[in-house]
């Protein structure tokens, strides 16, 4: 039993690693495409994403939670909402890498776990420890110097936490198993999604077709690299604590990071490390009680 819990747990990270891995190279994706404007490369991502996803259903025949979704008018309306939401943070993601925005884009993702406690104070009635409290009010140091220090506020950053805490919030309303879930936003979505690349192509500014093939494929491929990693972290999540999860998520903002400092040459001086320094304190902080709360679980079943 042990070892085939071990085998699961070893499997489980393997799967969340690789998944926090892809979302960290993301970048490196997206920045092929900057000559196409975000808003196109969002309506590619949707439309190709339900294609994929719906191909993989088929495969797997997962339709069952889908339908039972659809006869519930309240839970279709949460997705209306979240797909929403997720559109949004995808625009903002795209658009700042490919603006040059890197370093800032992987601040949002950093500052995100603690957007989720606040929303779960907010709208769950969920309460804070004092170390929670804590990492919340460094993270909020951390911005507020990051804006004295820029002359403005970290909006890219605030708004990638925001709108991923917000869909987060909305996916918890509502839950449903994550493939049958991101198929419902992408089919939401990808109605709009389709009528703007029609517009687009009708107008005579649409990109697809005018890329080479290079380009093309990797419009097309934006369905993949989106439904891959969230499958991955799927399978992985199933299989670990949440407080395991919760530290390796950090890998994918630190890979963004340095791909934003070391590849793309964004500046990164030492008022802006002070800033993320503050937000790293907070994260080590909230990460220590997570895993505090994790060593505390293993560690009750033997004394009992």
């Amino acid at each position: 039993m042990s070892v085939s819990s071990s085998d699961g747990a070893g499997r489980g990270v393997l799967y969340t690693v690789g998944a926090f891995v892809c979302w960290g190279l993301f970048p490196l994706y997206w920045k092929p495409l900057h000559s196409v404007p975000a808003l196109q490369i969002l309506c590619h991502r949707i439309v190709w994403s339900a294609l994929f996803v719906a191909l993989v259903l088929s495969a797997l025949r997962q339709w069952g939670d889908l339908r039972e979704a659809l006869r519930r008018p309240r839970q279709l309306g949460i997705f209306a909402l979240s797909s929403t939401v997720l559109s949004l943070n995808w625009l903002i993601y795209i658009w700042a890498v490919n603006a040059g925005h890197v370093v800032e884009a992987s601040l949002g993702y950093f500052i995100n776990p603690l957007v989720n406690v606040l929303l779960g104070r907010l709208f769950l009635g969920e309460r804070l420890s004092r170390p929670q409290r804590l990492a919340v009010a460094l993270a909020a140091a951390g911005v507020a110097w990051l804006t004295l220090s820029a002359g403005a506020l970290p909006w890219i950053a605030l708004s990638l936490a925001a709108t991923f805490g917000l869909y987060g919030l909305l996916r918890k309303m509502a839950p449903l198993p994550s493939l049958p879930g991101l198929a419902l936003e992408t089919f939401l979505m990808s109605p709009l999604a389709l009528a703007a690349l029609l517009w687009f192509a009708w107008r005579g500014d649409g990109a697809f077709g005018h890329l080479g093939w290079q380009g093309d494929m990797l419009l097309v491929g934006a369905g993949v690299v989106t439904a891959v990693p969230l499958l991955m972290f799927a399978a992985g999540a199933r299989r670990l604590k949440l407080a395991t999860v919760g530290v390796i998520q950090y890998i994918g903002p630190s890979i963004q990071l340095a791909l934003g400092v070391l590849l793309y040459g964004e500046p990164f001086g030492p008022d802006r490390a002070l800033g993320f320094a503050l937000i790293w304190a907070a994260l080590l902080l909230y990460s220590a009680v997570g895993l505090r709360g994790l060593w505390r679980g293993r560690r009750s079943p033997a004394s009992v």
